[in-house]
């Protein structure tokens, strides 16, 4: 089963990764249990849940591992940051908004970083860094 490999500083989840370790997807949960097992944080962006949350009993699982997650505020110098890095890579901001502060989250993080996403390919464009090597950048890991 997959999961974290040596010592990481942080495990990042955006709203897929939320969402499928909510639903107990085997991937995640092992990524998430190799994180626990291991003191490393869990984290998702405040705005993750705007994604993932609906207010309703749906909801159960999500606010059920939540409590063990670490959720980081955006203010505006994330947001700003995230803008910035939209325009660096040459996304849209109405289509990649949410993305783009996910991947200033993980690149606060702790190196090396894990960040559990569907959507590696824009993710990694988000969270690339060439002048770093290679095991101190955000490791992009499809969930």
């Amino acid at each position: 089963m997959a999961g974290l490999r040596g010592k990481v500083g942080a495990l990042v989840l955006d709203a897929d990764g939320l969402a499928k370790l909510a639903a107990g997807n085997s991937r995640a949960v092992s990524f998430a249990m190799d994180a626990y097992d291991s003191q490393t944080p869990v984290i998702v962006a405040a705005s993750t849940l705007t994604e993932v949350l609906r207010g309703g009993p749906r909801d159960s699982p999500v606010h059920r591992v939540l409590r063990r997650i670490e959720i980081s505020p955006i203010d505006e110098s994330k947001a700003r940051i995230a803008g910035e890095l939209l325009g660096r890579v040459g996304l849209s901001g109405h289509d990649h908004a949410v993305d783009a502060l996910v991947a200033v989250v993980a690149l606060a993080q702790p190196r090396p970083a894990v960040l559990l996403t569907s959507d590696t390919k824009d993710m990694g464009r988000l969270t690339d860094e060439p002048e770093r090597a290679r095991r101190e950048r955000i490791a992009v890991v499809r969930v």
